[in-house]
């Protein structure tokens, strides 16, 4: 009878066991499909909102948050694995004076704690037709660098270089770049002075499917 009765106490606590593994197991898979869709609201939201910034707090940046935009980059994917981007860092005021004074459009670098030129090395690209790749390699590159900014409480702004040669020519001049070297674009840093609101850039219109005259979305 005793013996009876443990083998009782036994399948019971088997049960009871049995039961609580699977409570655990449904807990911890919601929680991971929550985590999942929570990270993936996280990664839409950063994207939607991410707008180009121009006024800068007087603070800097600290390096590791540079290194982070800098991994954020070169995580970009790449056309054969050829990853032809490189990057000068520029931190000093006088060449941040210097770069805002020269062109009109970059009145920003002036006044934010630094600025990142995106390059591409035209030694690490494809040859002949598949030269201009770097471009897009960079171009992605630069964007996930932008992203990565917003993300980490910082704001940006992409302000264009390349294919004008005058100020690829004055870049290359002033940051010493090498004749293989050529800049894309300066990207000024800083944490956002105010608020920007991001612009609402979505165009059904654009849209098209299977082929130019298909459906488009409405």
């Amino acid at each position: 009878m005793d013996r009876f009765e443990n083998m009782k106490k036994v399948n019971t606590w088997n049960i009871v066991l049995v039961f609580a593994v699977v409570v655990l197991a449904v807990t911890v898979a919601l929680l991971a499909r929550h985590s999942a869709a929570s990270s993936g609201d996280a990664v839409m939201k950063c994207i939607l909102t991410r707008t180009s910034i121009r006024a800068y707090q007087d603070r800097p940046v600290e390096d590791e948050k540079v290194e982070q935009l800098l991994r954020a980059a070169m995580a970009a994917p790449t056309a054969g694995n050829k990853q032809p981007w490189r990057f000068v860092v520029i931190e000093d005021r006088q060449t941040l004076k210097e770069i805002s004074a020269h062109f009109q459009t970059m009145k920003m670098a002036e006044h934010a704690p630094l600025a990142i030129v995106v390059c591409g090395d035209m030694d690490d690209t494809f040859p002949e037709d598949g030269k201009d790749y770097w471009v897009e390699d960079a171009s992605a590159a630069s964007e996930n660098l932008l992203l990565a900014a917003h993300a980490l409480g910082l704001g940006a702004v992409w302000c264009g270089v390349y294919p004008m040669q005058e100020r690829v020519y004055y870049l290359k001049k002033l940051l010493h770049l090498s004749a293989n070297i050529v800049p894309l674009n300066v990207i000024p840093v800083g944490y956002p002075e105010g608020d920007a609101a991001p612009k609402d850039k979505w165009k059904p219109t654009y849209v098209h499917y299977e082929h130019w005259n298909g459906r488009k979305l409405r």
